[in-house]
């Protein structure tokens, strides 16, 4: 007997309750996917709508005239070019810092014993239950005695601080995940501590990194209450307050509104795409107990 015919019989026929089961599961997919995926959809037709149309008195899901050139008008009508480099300071700095300071903090609290390292690890959870909108009095206070207001600087160092704790959380995960034994094989070959977590762990730790790297980038890109609060100058503006100079005084031009919002999710999406291979290992490793 051939191994085809051999798998065929050792393959268990699917009994009506499984095939239903299995049948349920693709229709709760699609079903949440469409719901996720409707606003999208959404804010591309009407990106694609003349400002007549939009206010019609009878609209149409669809556009009777396509208006392509509104994914084109809307970098002359404002700096957008100016509002995504912005964005791009902001998010990449925060990220950097929240990183560079998440990845020691997250070490010490996984691999070493110090005195006050559970009321440390406390607060750091503690502190992820603070909005920044809570705090916006305090922060525009603060950064005004920094003489820091209207700068990117502040940006970046409000977008790292707050997003500091989760990536301490979730990296501290990821290295108690990791076994004890990889760094004192290193040590026994020569290294110290710190070129032991350097060229062994951080390797071994990079889906976690990665996972963590990701999350603090979108948090950063998406913040606007902060943002809004501590920037005036048009040209400082990060995108997610510059594409609100569509919000006219009489009128909001939706058209190019969504435009702009559309070309907004563009990085977060790439940066999906690039790391989605590591991030279900990260999130993972990031739920060990310690």
């Amino acid at each position: 007997m051939s191994k085809t015919k051999e798998k065929k019989f050792i393959k268990k026929a699917r009994t009506p309750k499984e095939k239903a089961l299995r049948v349920l599961l693709y229709v709760s997919v699609i079903i949440v996917s469409i719901i996720t995926l409707y606003p999208y959809f959404a804010m591309f037709t009407t990106a694609l709508k003349s400002r007549a149309e939009i206010y019609a008195m009878k609209g149409t899901v669809f556009p009777i005239e396509w208006e392509w050139k509104n994914f084109t008008d809307i970098w002359s009508l404002a700096p957008l070019t100016r509002y995504f480099l912005n964005s791009i300071i902001v998010a990449g700095g925060a990220t950097a810092i929240a990183i560079i300071c998440g990845i020691p903090a997250a070490y010490a609290l996984s691999r070493m014993k110090f005195k006050g390292k559970k009321f440390f690890l406390g607060l750091v959870i503690i502190s992820q239950m603070f909005a920044p909108v809570v705090l916006l009095v305090g922060i525009y206070k603060v950064m005004s005695v920094l003489h820091l207001t209207d700068t990117l600087l502040a940006l970046v160092f409000v977008n790292a601080a707050f997003n500091q704790a989760f990536a301490i959380w979730l990296l501290r995960g990821t290295f108690m995940s990791i076994s004890p034994e990889m760094e004192q094989a290193a040590t026994i070959d020569g290294c110290n501590q710190l070129q032991a977590m350097i060229r062994v762990l951080i390797p071994v730790a990079a889906p976690g990194i990665v996972t963590a790297l990701i999350f603090v980038f979108i948090n950063a890109w998406n913040e606007y209450t902060v943002a809004l609060t501590l920037i005036s100058s048009d040209l400082l503006k990060p995108l997610t307050v510059g594409i609100t100079v569509f919000n006219g005084y009489n009128m909001i031009e939706w058209q190019y509104l969504f435009a702009s919002s559309l070309f907004a999710t563009i990085p977060v999406v790439i940066l999906f795409v690039c790391i989605e291979k590591h991030l279900v290992g990260g999130l993972t490793s990031g739920g060990v107990k310690g």
